[in-house]
């Protein structure tokens, strides 16, 4: 689980950043166009990714796989996520609309499916069992 925790570690950092990056942009310039995507790039990527590898650096869940699933989706769905809003706010020429909704839809739909999957996770725990010492 080590490994997970340090990949969703490495992710998270990477959201941490651009989340700053666009909170001074935004500061900087007085324009908060950003602002709904910088606060899900915030919560979603940095705040939650943070608190799932403390999660996998504490317990040892019981399927790997379940465990495995949870990640993966995790990192799919916050980048599909917040690159599917910022595209849907933004609307680049070079985007046709229905990839940009698709992005933005699918993104938070398997951002939900991770969230299912990490109740599950937690809810299949030996309570505190399984927490490395």
């Amino acid at each position: 689980m080590k490994k997970y925790s340090n990949l969703l570690l490495k992710v998270s950092s990477v959201f941490a950043l651009a989340g700053a990056a666009i909170g001074g942009h935004m500061a900087g310039s007085g324009d908060y166009a950003f602002r709904p995507i910088h606060a899900h790039i915030l919560v979603v990527g940095w705040l939650t990714m943070f608190s799932w590898a403390v999660y996998y650096r504490l317990f040892q869940p019981k399927s790997r796989v379940l465990a495995g699933l949870h990640v993966y989706s995790a990192i799919i769905g916050a980048v599909g996520l917040t690159g599917g809003m910022a595209l849907y706010n933004f609307r680049p020429a070079f985007f046709p609309a229905a990839v940009e909704t698709g992005f933005y839809i699918g993104g938070g739909a398997v951002l939900l499916l991770s969230f299912l999957l990490f109740c599950i996770l937690t809810f299949t725990q030996n309570d505190m069992d399984s927490v490395k010492e």
